[in-house]
């Protein structure tokens, strides 16, 4: 059950994130940091999806990928073509790994020690799903705040 709702929620909330990365006017406000806004659009969209397919693609889906972290902060000016294509293929990334996570697995300990004590599985997906809502609203408000006609 669980796992149904949080693949439910996943993807809406990364469609949200597509969406909004999509609804910017101004491609070069993606990478604008001001008014102590400490990260663009663009670097919390790259985190994200490194966030997710790290934790969920890799580890549950067993995807191969391999996280550079730091480039997710560091890397700009990626056309938004481009953050659109990777927000799409994290969308099913996401969904076939959800789809192998039984409720069993879901009160199991987490296989990443992650945080300062181990969890199980379940939390771990509710904090990851939490971690997007968070950095989803960053972008509603950084893209309302910033893209604006010049």
């Amino acid at each position: 059950m669980l796992t149904q709702t949080l693949k439910v929620l996943f993807h809406r909330d990364l469609t949200r994130l597509r969406n909004e990365i999509a609804a910017y006017k101004r491609e070069e406000t993606l990478w604008q940091i001001e008014h102590g806004i400490a990260n663009s659009a663009g670097n919390l969209c790259l985190h994200l999806i490194g966030n997710l397919n790290t934790y969920l693609g890799a580890e549950l889906g067993k995807t191969g990928y391999v996280r550079h972290r730091d480039l997710e902060f560091s890397l700009k000016d990626i056309p938004k073509a481009e953050l659109l294509e990777k927000v799409d293929e994290t969308i099913l990334v996401v969904g076939n790994a959800l789809d192998t996570v039984t409720d069993s697995q879901l009160e199991d300990e987490y296989p990443l020690l992650v945080f300062d004590k181990p969890t199980s599985t379940g939390y771990f997906l509710v904090h990851l799903a939490t971690h997007l809502g968070y950095h989803l609203g960053q972008i509603n408000y950084h893209r309302r705040l910033l893209d604006v006609p010049q």
